[in-house]
């Protein structure tokens, strides 16, 4: 089966999205030595474990000795950091620059051994930059001085510093500002190459758009996922390191240091890695069968992986569930005032306890939303309002609890000693609205923004697999 590409969010990437969600000092995950152990069994879904085997084959039709001795270092993943690519040369030092742009833009602090392995996917980068700019070259394409000063201001607006102050601070950061106005001319080359490429000879016909249309009108109240992914692919021969890899990505992003979308800009390998892995509201019947079985049972804020897929490994990321065309209670819009009880710098453990306990007896004893300031004022406590938050919004262990609240009610305390304790008191609640249908032009633009997105991404595997590539 073909690993599936989703319909994306239309709209190109933003200039410096690349830049802050660029690399991790986990990016080395794609470096790391094969595991002591096999990847799993096909159908394990990651989940089992096999015994390994230590004879060796007898039909290799070699004599090579089971207790195996290599004599000298040999590492085929190790490269010096400087390529030529087609003729154009990339450096150590534009190696070095940019791997200093990433550690500033995600304000990382990485160990001698972590940079000198993110070296070598910066590498990838660079020469995949440098073959976008040079094909959007040969459509006579090419981003003028003005466009990338334009470009560089709006970026170290976005840094709040002025352009002037962005140079020192990248000198500063082991960085140049043409590091920054390399990758830029990157972003805005090939979004415009696929603009005047690709983006023309692709056609929705009115026939698929309402197809479209018909299939959401017959699915109405089956339920629909908002999914990111980050694919990995993987063949016989490397499919345990990828596996491997997998598992070191999804241990970082468990750790919770960088949204998911940062790791999917990186790893993974769809198209759909230029909008941080987001595969938008999808049912379960148009995944991969190994994907639908995840979605199905996985909770809103999950991350779930590595799950094995035709082709390669998938790690998935379930932000939000609704139903088709049917209205959800959790886009009902509440009004809320939330009472905030803060702690002074040396209460002690006995006195927090105390104080914590008597604010959610107060809430508790809350007889509607007319009590608040005055209870607030009792305890010492804090108010705010608020009239206009989705259910949606608020954090999951939160929605549960909002959506069973009745009109006058507080939730449970929440918080903690530094940033305080909070509840939340429902004054009313406006309920959702019955689904739609999407309209045409919308339905056409995600058709339209698909196809664009998978035709780049052969465009690029077609630059790679003819590229001249020298490493020095």
């Amino acid at each position: 089966m073909k690993h599936d590409v989703r319909l994306a969010a239309r709209g190109g990437r933003v200039i410096g999205a690349v830049v802050l969600a660029a690399l991790t000092a986990s990016a080395i995950a794609q470096t790391a030595p094969p595991p002591q152990s096999p990847a799993p069994q096909a159908g394990q879904n990651g989940t089992g474990q096999t015994v390994q085997d230590q004879s060796l084959p007898d039909n290799t039709g070699l004599d090579i000795p089971t207790n195996l001795q290599i004599f000298g270092k040999l590492d085929p993943n190790v490269r010096k950091p400087t390529a030529i690519v087609n003729d154009t040369v990339i450096t150590g030092t534009d190696v070095d620059q940019r791997v200093a742009l990433v550690a500033m833009a995600n304000e990382a602090k990485l160990s001698a051994e972590d940079r000198e392995r993110l070296k070598l996917q910066v590498l990838r980068q660079l020469i995949d930059e440098t073959l976008q700019i040079q094909e959007a070259k040969t459509a006579d394409i090419t981003i003028t001085p003005a466009e990338l000063t334009q470009s560089y201001d709006a970026v170290s607006k976005r840094f709040n510093r002025t352009p002037v102050a962005m140079r020192t601070y990248l000198r500063e950061s082991g960085s140049s500002e043409r590091s920054l106005k390399r990758q830029i001319e990157g972003e805005l080359a090939w979004q415009r190459y696929l603009r005047r490429r690709v983006e023309p000879f692709v056609n929705v016909g009115d026939e698929e758009v309402k197809s479209i249309i018909d299939r959401l009108q017959a699915a109405k109240g089956t339920d629909e996922f908002n999914l990111k992914e980050i694919y990995l692919a993987a063949t016989p021969a490397n499919s345990q390191q990828v596996y491997t890899n997998a598992k070191q990505i999804l241990a970082e992003i468990q750790k919770g240091a960088q949204p998911f979308e940062y790791y999917a800009h990186q790893f993974s390998e769809a198209s759909t890695r230029a909008v941080g892995g987001d595969l938008g509201w999808i049912r379960a019947a148009t995944l991969p069968a190994q994907l639908a079985e995840a979605a199905t049972t996985m909770q809103v804020g999950q991350v779930a992986g590595p799950i094995e897929v035709s082709g390669g490994y998938s790690i998935l990321y379930l932000t939000d569930k609704r139903q088709v065309l049917t209205a959800d209670p959790r886009d009902a819009k509440l009004s809320l005032k939330q009472l905030t009880l803060r702690f002074p710098p040396n209460t002690n453990q006995a006195q927090a306890s105390a104080r914590a306990q008597a604010f959610a007896k107060a809430t508790q004893e809350l007889r509607g939303c007319g009590t608040v300031e005055k209870v607030a004022a009792g305890i010492g406590a804090d108010v705010v309002d608020n009239d206009t938050v989705r259910i949606r919004d608020l954090p999951p262990q939160l929605q549960e609890v909002m959506l069973k609240l009745q009109v006058g009610e507080s939730s449970p305390p929440f918080g903690s000693a530094e940033q305080g304790v909070r509840a939340l008191v429902l004054c009313g609640r406006d309920e959702a609205a019955g689904g739609s249908l999407p309209n045409s032009e919308q339905i056409q633009g995600q058709l339209e923004q698909q196809r664009v997105n998978l035709r780049a991404q052969q465009k690029l595997r077609d630059l790679r697999r003819d590229a001249v590539v020298e490493y020095r």
